[in-house]
């Protein structure tokens, strides 16, 4: 059969597809003076891919890598000259924190709260962002541990369900 053949032009009509959408938000980064080029968004998929294969993740969409961009693109701490580069690392960092929390904080919190830390406690230092989030990840995985089912106020602390 043609299963492979099939299953390789899926693959590259997605890749285009998702090289689209990531290329579109162009339009709204701009007004930040942050712009990928269509080699930018090729490799950022390629590192993408590598940092979900190292952690054992499969993604079939880009919706975080969309909202990753769309969240820290207003940052004054990126510039175009590392832009690029800090949406990789912070693809690195985003999906370790996921493996480290277990999924059990939605997407949009942890990039949020990533934000959060990394303008405010990190000043855009990436390095010190993924320390404080490791120490966060520790906190959240204690807490779990401690109480086995969490009560609702737990819930409220951790804001786990949005």
């Amino acid at each position: 059969m043609y299963f492979p053949r099939i299953f390789n032009s899926l693959n590259v009509s997605m890749q285009v597809q998702y090289m689209t959408e990531l290329l579109e938000l162009n339009e709204k980064t701009k007004e930040y003076g942050l712009v990928l080029t269509p080699k930018d968004v090729e490799l950022m998929m390629a590192a993408r891919n590598e940092v979900l294969h190292s952690y054992g993740r499969v993604e079939l969409s880009i919706e975080v890598t969309k909202a990753l961009i769309e969240v820290f693109s207003a940052s004054s701490f990126i510039q175009q000259e590392n832009y690029a580069d800090t949406l990789n690392e912070l693809h690195e960092i985003f999906y370790d924190l996921k493996n480290e929390t277990e999924d059990r904080i939605s997407d949009m919190k942890l990039l949020h709260r990533m934000k959060e830390m990394f303008e405010e406690d990190c000043e855009g230092s990436l390095g010190l962002l993924k320390s404080r989030l490791e120490e966060y990840a520790e906190e959240f995985r204690r807490e779990l541990q401690k109480n086995e089912s969490l009560t609702e106020g737990e819930e409220d602390y951790w804001d786990l369900k949005n």
